[in-house]
């Protein structure tokens, strides 16, 4: 196969996104979230950029050679293994759609001949529970001299609401006031990974913290708000962590490693591996190895706790 002179590649890459477009298309008509269509979006534009510039001109051209090629091609740009698989089932749910939709004659679906392991995950590192003290700590003082004592509130409430939900970024952002319930420590997240709702809970000092912090809040906004009343974003969210962590002299927490802190800590409190399967919102049970990085002093005090002879003999 060769590569195209410029002009052919322009007519190939009209092709392909016509067929792009018409899949993403079908996704939202399906109700998928919309930052699974951008995923979608995102990786298969650039598996048919990579088919182009190797002289493909429509879906029908695009073989197992070709899709080897390209998963080759991520790893020399520096995919990580989970990264190259996640782009790999994107190709792999197109191709399986294009077969359906087109039904297209003498053809042969090229991913059928394409397997990829499965990586397997590796624990990441919690949150530091001693530099969540110290950001803690410095939310009692404003970040900046112009910041009223509201940040500092909202900041440490913020802080406690990740740790004792396990929440994801995105989810904590787009909670509104209604969502919690401040007496009860119930909290509703309508828009979870994949638009899904769930309900997770917060305990007694998370409660105190919200009540206060509601106090100062619209009660028809967004829950987490700025000084001027606008909903907090991600990045806003994360550069307060990184302002925070930088005046208490501690390693910045990334917000996703509240999440996993909140896995680790359920866990060795006795909480049960379904239970917290369901609080954080996983679709099963593998994606927690990822989250629970245990020590060997974890393991040991789980044999003294279920030991057979010492229990039963």
């Amino acid at each position: 196969m060769t590569v195209k002179t410029d002009k052919s590649l322009q007519v190939a890459a009209s092709d392909l996104m016509d067929w792009l477009e018409a899949y993403l298309i079908a996704k939202r008509s399906a109700r998928l979230s919309p930052r699974t269509v951008e995923f979608y979006a995102k990786g298969l534009t650039d598996f048919f950029r990579f088919a182009t510039q190797q002289g493909a001109e429509s879906v029908r051209e695009i073989n197992a050679l070709l899709i080897r090629k390209y998963l080759l091609s991520l790893e020399s740009r520096g995919r990580n293994p989970g990264g190259v698989h996640a782009l790999y089932r994107c190709v792999r749910a197109f191709l399986y759609w294009y077969e359906l939709e087109d039904e297209p004659l003498d053809w042969s679906n090229p991913i059928r001949k394409i397997k990829v392991k499965y990586p397997t995950p590796e624990p990441l590192e919690p949150a530091d529970i001693a530099a969540i003290h110290a950001i803690l700590a410095d939310c009692k003082t404003p970040l900046h001299k112009k910041d009223c004592e509201f940040l500092g509130l909202r900041d440490k409430t913020i802080i406690l609401f990740l740790l004792d939900t396990g929440a994801r970024a995105s989810e904590l952002i787009s909670l509104a006031v209604s969502d919690v319930n401040p007496i009860t420590g119930v909290v509703h997240i309508r828009h979870g990974k994949g638009d899904k709702h769930r309900t997770v809970y917060i305990g007694k000092k998370t409660r105190q913290a919200l009540r206060a912090y509601l106090r100062e809040v619209n009660p028809d906004s967004f829950l987490w708000v700025n000084n001027a009343g606008e909903p907090l974003t991600r990045s806003g969210l994360r550069q307060m962590l990184i302002e925070r962590a930088k005046r208490a002299g501690v390693k910045p927490q990334q917000p996703h490693s509240f999440r996993r802190l909140f896995a680790l800590t359920m866990l060795r409190n006795g909480v049960d591996v379904y239970s917290l399967q369901l609080l954080m919102g996983h679709a099963d049970l593998q994606i927690l190895k990822v989250y629970l990085k245990l020590s060997n002093s974890d393991t040991l005090n789980a044999h003294i706790k279920g030991s057979p002879v010492d229990k039963l003999i």
